[in-house]
């Protein structure tokens, strides 16, 4: 870590933004504890883990497309309907549109990494809190208790009408907090997410748990951390 870098974001930095899903909250290790047993009912031998990547990476390939061709904003719910019906004909599981729903619904109730509650209680007595998710007001309204922590503000991207990356969604959360962009500090898990805040003009710090290569970008982030508890040391003086 560059001293020089972390104390200049200790001086400027008033806020911080975060993702919810998959940074926050783990969406891949809760989504495959939640159908492992609804899988093994209906049959299917396959991976469960792998399932929830293949309904992942669906939905975040349908939503960039919703952005692209720019004709309207399509909800985070119902782009997550399209993908799970999706992965399920892709893995042969006979399915009903009640199941569909109630699978997309679990996102609602995923709980936060282990670190993350007592590293958000550090970090709120220097700064304010605020997420911004490509998920939909009422979803995030409804994970608000299985979180158990109280945000400064909770802004949907359906504000901003596109997914993240689209620079409109950065502005959009600048905009409702009344921050300059250089002042926020952008947290993502998603190396698309930190490219999407950094180029807009956010710093950004990239939460890699998995040990992963960020990638070749001009925009790179100004903070790489294992987790909460390391964002916290860096940013807690």
């Amino acid at each position: 870590m560059n001293v020089d870098i972390a104390g200049l974001l200790r001086r400027e930095v008033t806020t911080l933004v975060f993702d919810q899903y998959g940074t926050i909250v783990d969406m891949q290790g809760g989504l495959t504890a939640a159908v492992t047993p609804f899988l093994a009912g209906k049959g299917w031998t396959g991976d469960p883990h792998r399932f929830v990547t293949w309904w992942r990476r669906t939905h975040f390939e349908d939503s960039m497309i919703d952005s692209l061709c720019d004709r309207g904003h399509t909800s985070y719910r119902q782009i997550g309907h399209r993908a799970v019906a999706n992965v399920m004909r892709r893995a042969g599981i006979d399915y009903t549109h009640e199941e569909v729903r109630w699978l997309v619904a679990l996102i609602e109730r995923l709980k936060p990494f282990p670190e993350v509650l007592d590293a958000l209680e550090q970090l709120r007595r220097h700064y304010r809190l605020a997420i911004l998710s490509n998920g939909d007001p009422d979803m995030l309204e409804a994970a608000k208790p299985h979180i158990g922590f109280e945000f400064n503000a909770r802004i949907s991207v359906e504000e901003a009408g596109y997914f993240k990356p689209h620079h409109a969604t950065y502005a959009r959360a600048c905009e409702r907090l009344g921050v300059d962009r250089s002042s926020v500090l952008f947290v993502a898990n998603h190396a698309f997410d930190c490219i999407g805040a950094k180029a807009y003009g956010m710093r950004t710090a990239f939460i890699d748990r998995r040990k992963r290569p960020f990638g070749d970008t001009p925009h790179q982030p100004d903070l790489i951390v294992e987790d909460f508890a390391a964002l916290a040391r860096v940013m807690v003086d």
